[in-house]
């Protein structure tokens, strides 16, 4: 069978097709979108913003010569419009883009605590076993001690001297001669 021409073939996915080969970045516009945001909202916008209606306004009611939009303000409405159907969606990507950083930043941590707890109840394991270890571990004091009783059970009785006779009764000495 002849081998399909490779924009034909359904195993493998196919090139975009685009009028216009335009590559975005979409790190290099999400850092943008979250420094606009920023701005958005910070009082500096705000006085800009607020600086300008006002002189929008003022120049539009007083000056009858510059009234290049009239008491609705339509062209200012337009203006807003189309700021806030641009500031949304911004604003909302850069939203999302620090959801995906708090998430990760959670697993992390998750990742961490759990470790912490494993090896925190690793040493909990290991400090009981050397406490029960140093239990059953004769100290210096114990043994100076039974040392001590010793030496005063042994001062206490009488010294016999073995002699020959009573060695030679003893069983076990016949054990070992015979």
């Amino acid at each position: 069978m002849p081998e399909l021409l490779p924009r034909r073939r359904l195993d493998q996915p196919g090139r975009p097709r685009r009028f216009l080969r335009f590559e975005i970045d979409p790190e290099a516009f999400g850092r943008f979108s979250e420094r606009l945001a920023r701005f958005l909202g910070t009082g500096k916008f705000l006085f800009w913003q607020t600086l300008l209606v006002v002189v929008w306004i003022v120049l539009n009611l007083a000056a009858a010569s510059l009234q290049w939009d009239p008491y609705p303000f339509i062209l200012l409405n337009l203006a807003f419009s189309t700021q806030a159907a641009y500031a949304a969606p911004l604003i909302l990507l850069a939203q999302n883009r620090q959801d995906d950083r708090d998430r990760i930043s959670l697993e992390e941590d998750r990742k961490r605590a759990s470790q912490t707890k494993a090896d925190t109840e690793y040493l909990a394991r290991e400090l009981a076993a050397l406490r029960i270890a140093v239990g059953e571990v004769a100290t210096r004091d114990y043994l100076r001690s039974e040392l001590d009783r010793l030496r005063q059970d042994l001062n206490a009785k009488p010294r016999r001297k073995a002699s020959a006779e009573t060695i030679k009764d003893n069983p076990a000495w016949h054990d070992r001669q015979g």
